[in-house]
């Protein structure tokens, strides 16, 4: 059974992204754009449109052109939305990368991905040094040091670009399954879920927006971003997620839409801090990235006074699918305007009826183009009639609410930060006293879920801290193994396939 969002389709204009968020951007003038939490820095939406042309000339100086790859490493920060739509505007592709990666994660993306150029900040100057001389990148830029230097006055070329086909963004994903990989998402995906979010999650003009959540995120970059530059909101950036400084920041920019993930969801109904700030300005908060527990909602609603609304996607969906509507809140909400889902049987793939339990798929003008150089893996999630099989196991009642019940994927989801087991494994692997390893999902109340490792020693001498540590210096912070167990063996598939779910259901029998 297919179902449909309960709103009229949407007009979806065919137009590329910068191009079309910079239509209203000069009408706006000196209403405040984008603003730094930390020193109140503002970047108005006259002065952001100017910026991102006049980068975008100093780029084409410098040699990025049409489908060259460009590499943003960096926290939050107002100028992240100029670095982004310059390149955009010169029909280059971003892709987005944590400053939290090390030396080693951050090159493989720059080898996959192709880069020629890479922009980051001072802190992350060393380790993006010298992954760009491993991967002969061309130019690395710094904000507020060689990124200044592009503010050139030189038109901007014309640049011939199909909203349909061009890819703008590549941020990473693994899918349901293995390694990261790259999304390739065009003009039209992420135009299309703008215009689907501003429809749906009531963001307004009038609104103060927090962007704590990282725009090198599909959340953070298409829903917070480009959809709070669409409606003309103001854009509130913190570079990471600290309690006390989001609630300062709330208070002093009178922040009306915070857009988070369950963990901070959980700090804002439960720390006893939040009583000492002046909230009240907060009218919506916006959870996604991971399942919101209905307690918890209800206990922040009432705790803040303020409206509580979910939404579900996916990377590779630019990222909105799903979401609640203003003033109820039932699951996951019903399918975004022009969106079908469906629940489909995990074993057989036939569609089901309401109220039966099975894999969540969607088809929409927001799924992917497909994943870079990867046509096996492409194929693999969207199917021959367009579907995007999510990997996440729910249903749907007769109204065309959706609930997710379980995951068929195998990513581990860590404060709504995806982390791949097959990455970790990899890791554990090179450790030269481990003949074998299974990462799975271990469940926390703070974080949401955390990475824990099974392992065969070869050297039963060997301490789990010593492992945890191991992995610690070779993995971003979000991604270290918080627990580890020693087993005799991994089950495993008579293919050889790590049986996951075994250890999973083993953790939770206990």
């Amino acid at each position: 059974m297919i179902f449909r969002s309960p709103e009229q389709p949407l007009a979806i204009p065919h137009i590329a992204l910068t191009p079309f968020l910079l239509e209203s951007a000069e009408r706006r003038g000196d209403k405040p754009a984008v603003v730094d939490a930390a020193t109140g820095t503002i970047l108005t939406y006259g002065g952001w449109a100017d910026s991102v042309r006049r980068v975008a000339s100093g780029l084409a100086q410098r040699g990025l052109r049409k489908g060259d790859v460009f590499a943003i490493y960096s926290p939050n920060l107002p100028a992240y939305a100029i670095a982004f739509h310059a390149v955009s505007l010169l029909g280059g592709i971003v892709t987005t990368i944590s400053p939290a990666y090390t030396i080693e994660e951050l090159s493989r993306q720059l080898a996959d991905s192709g880069a020629r150029f890479l922009l980051t900040t001072r802190e992350c100057k060393e380790k993006a040094l010298q992954a760009a001389r491993e991967n002969s990148l061309r130019e690395v830029f710094v904000f507020g040091d060689s990124f200044d230097a592009l503010f050139a006055s030189g038109d901007v070329p014309e640049v011939a670009i199909d909203p349909a086909n061009d890819i703008v963004a590549l941020p990473y994903s693994s899918g349901t399954t293995g390694m990261p990989k790259g999304v390739m998402l065009t003009h039209r995906n992420l135009v299309s879920n703008v215009v689907q979010s501003a429809a749906v999650i009531n963001v307004k003009e009038s609104d103060t927006v927090l962007a704590v959540l990282p725009f090198f995120h599909i959340y953070g970059m298409n829903v917070i971003m480009n959809t709070g530059l669409h409606v003309g909101a103001t854009i509130v950036t913190m570079p990471r997620f600290d309690l006390r400084d989001c609630l300062q920041a709330i208070e002093r920019h009178r922040i009306t839409y915070g857009f988070v993930v369950p963990p901070i969801m959980l700090a804002l109904a439960k720390s006893p801090i939040v009583d000492e700030y002046d909230l009240r300005a907060l009218r919506i908060l916006f959870s996604g990235a991971a399942p919101l527990s209905e307690h918890i909602a209800e206990t922040a609603s009432k705790r803040l006074g303020c409206t509580i609304m979910q939404g579900y996607g996916m990377t590779e969906a630019s990222p909105a699918t799903h979401g609640s509507r203003f003033g109820e809140r039932r699951g996951i909400g019903q399918p975004f305007p022009n969106t079908e889902s469906k629940i489909v049987d995990v074993a057989t793939g036939a569609d089901l009826e309401s109220g039966r339990e099975g894999e969540i798929c969607v088809r929409g003008p927001q799924v992917m183009k497909g994943y870079l150089n990867n046509p096996e893996a492409t194929a693999a999630m969207i199917d021959s009639d367009g579907w995007l099989h999510t990997g996440d196991v729910g249903s749907a009642d007769e109204n065309g609410y959706f609930f997710i019940v379980d995951r068929v994927k195998e990513l581990i989801k860590y404060k709504g930060m995806q982390i791949a087991p097959a990455e970790l494994e990899a890791v554990l692997l090179a450790h030269p006293a481990i003949a074998d390893a299974a990462v799975v999902p271990f469940t926390d109340e703070e974080a949401g879920q955390v990475p824990k490792a099974y392992i065969v020693l070869k050297d039963v001498s060997t301490e789990p801290e010593d492992i945890m540590a191991y992995v610690a210096d070779r993995v971003a912070r979000y991604k270290r193994v918080r627990h580890v167990e020693v087993i005799d063996q991994i089950p495993r598939s008579p293919s050889g396939k790590i049986l996951r779910r075994v250890l999973v259901d083993r953790d939770r029998a206990r």
